[in-house]
């Protein structure tokens, strides 16, 4: 029943406290007994607040018993990205540079949102250094492994979040995306995370890396992604990207019928390489959507590969967060990182500024081609999840591989600033999860989650999970 319980949505949590057949203290108990279980192989938290946890259960708890829950989440087990502020607890980001005797003072807004609403935080989860790649280890807290084979990674840099998503511990889970970093975690550890539209979900302090960051939900459902992005949504002063407050509940509009909707389908965006494999498993997703009434058209956007633009921002946000760290200091940063700030520093500014017009112009390309297409589908990634301790499939070696280059169909919409989703569609055949990307126009996230949602309805993937016995 525990091992049941901790794979419950956030929707069947609710309609059983509200009905009294299960309880938030019974719900939270499940989460904290998976992490007991598998997060020493795992490694997915940077540390667990047991006793805060229950704590706020109860809370929860006698609140339901008295039919007056806080919010929409009241009393939901919840994880925090070891990237954003948490009220009581030092934030580390990864980095020996953290200091971890200064607990911080305030929430983060997606945090403090989510805690007004009744959240149980179980505690925060492991991030790369700051953030930096689409892989999840780091000189601080060492390497965090893929429930699905813990031989391989979960993804970065959300890929705490991601690995305790998938085996249980919590249900709902922060993430932030700068470049994929929910997305790549989402599909190889076959959950579904959300990269809303840009200032969607407030983010302070803000990212090193700037206006190609988002903040944004991973959980085992587009319904619950739904539910959190209702709960941390909306304008707040500290960020001054932060879009206005809008009235709509993303929950409550996900049945939303494809047809006749006209989607773009675009293999490899005209420049990738992919895995045969994962080709085969979005050509069948693509057609179940052609099955749900959907008129799909294989088109390419038509831009170039932006990898250069990308890098340009990037490295040079990397540059910028560390030029006044000493050389003593630096020397202590995972050493892809500080290859990273070093590219960076050699940036000219008439080259970040030509990065810049050259961005406007691809965000300008794909605003363009919404004009015609409601969606574009892409596969999520190029490869499933490779071995842990590499930056790169191929990497040989102490080689500081790009990996963007694996990641060729994410980081194109954080530079365009557009909603973009990855929703679990196959399973390879060695037993890896494989995801659709879903991206969308500017500000329509209520479009990439109804599609997600009736895709899920259908995926050949729906309700898959690991097998967990085999970490123990």
């Amino acid at each position: 029943m525990t091992n049941e319980l901790a794979y419950f949505s956030a929707d069947d949590l609710l309609a059983g406290y509200k009905s009294g057949d299960i309880s938030p203290v019974e719900s939270t108990k499940a989460a904290l007994d998976q992490i007991a279980k598998y997060d020493g192989k795992l490694n997915a938290f940077v540390f667990v607040d047991e006793e805060g946890a229950l704590a706020s259960a109860r809370a929860s708890e006698e609140r339901w018993r008295k039919g007056t829950p806080v919010g929409l989440v009241d009393g939901i087990p919840t994880t925090v990205k070891d990237i954003m502020l948490m009220k009581g607890f030092a934030t580390l980001k990864g980095s020996k540079l953290s200091d971890p005797e200064k607990p911080d003072s305030d929430d983060s807004p997606a945090v403090q949102r989510l805690r007004e609403q009744g959240a149980v935080f179980l505690g925060k989860t492991t991030t790369p250094e700051f953030g930096w790649k689409g892989v999840t280890d780091s000189p601080l807290s060492g390497i965090t492994r893929n429930p699905w084979n813990a031989d391989k990674t979960p993804g970065g840099s959300s890929g705490g979040a991601s690995a305790a998503c998938a085996a249980g511990m919590g249900v709902l889970h922060t993430g932030s995306d700068g470049g994929g970093s929910i997305r790549i975690p989402a599909a190889f550890a076959g959950i579904f995370g959300l990269k809303p539209s840009f200032g969607r979900v407030p983010v302070w302090p803000a990212s090193a890396f700037g206006t190609v960051s988002h903040v944004g939900p991973m959980t085992r459902s587009v319904s619950d992604s739904a539910l959190m992005l209702d709960v941390m949504k909306g304008y707040d002063s500290r960020d001054w990207y932060s879009l206005q407050s809008n009235d709509l509940k993303y929950r409550e509009m996900l049945q939303s019928s494809l047809k006749g909707r006209k989607i773009a389908y675009s293999r490899d965006l005209g420049y990738a390489a992919v895995d045969p494999e994962i080709i085969t498993a979005v050509d069948a997703a693509v057609d179940l959507f052609r099955e749900l009434g959907a008129d799909v058209e294989e088109v390419d956007p038509g831009f170039d590969c932006p990898l250069e633009i990308f890098g340009k921002l990037w490295q040079g946000g990397a540059y910028y967060a560390m030029q006044d760290v000493d050389e003593k200091h630096l020397a202590l940063l995972d050493p892809g990182l500080q290859q990273i700030v070093e590219n960076g520093s050699k940036i000219t500014l008439p080259e970040y500024f030509e990065a810049t017009v050259a961005r406007a112009e691809l965000g300008s390309k794909m605003r363009t081609f919404h004009d015609k297409y409601s969606l574009l589908l892409t596969p999520s990634l190029s490869v499933t999840a490779f071995d842990v301790g590499m930056l790169a499939p191929n990497q040989k070696g102490n080689d500081t591989a790009d990996w963007a280059d694996w990641t060729p169909f994410s980081y194109p919409f954080n530079l365009t600033q557009q909603p973009a989703c990855s929703v679990p569609c196959g399973i390879s055949s060695n037993g890896l999860p494989i995801g659709l990307q879903i991206v969308g126009p500017m500000h329509r996230d209520d479009l990439v989650l109804q599609a997600a949602a009736a895709f899920e309805k259908v995926s050949p993937a729906r309700r898959a999970k690991p097998d967990l016995s085999k970490l123990v």
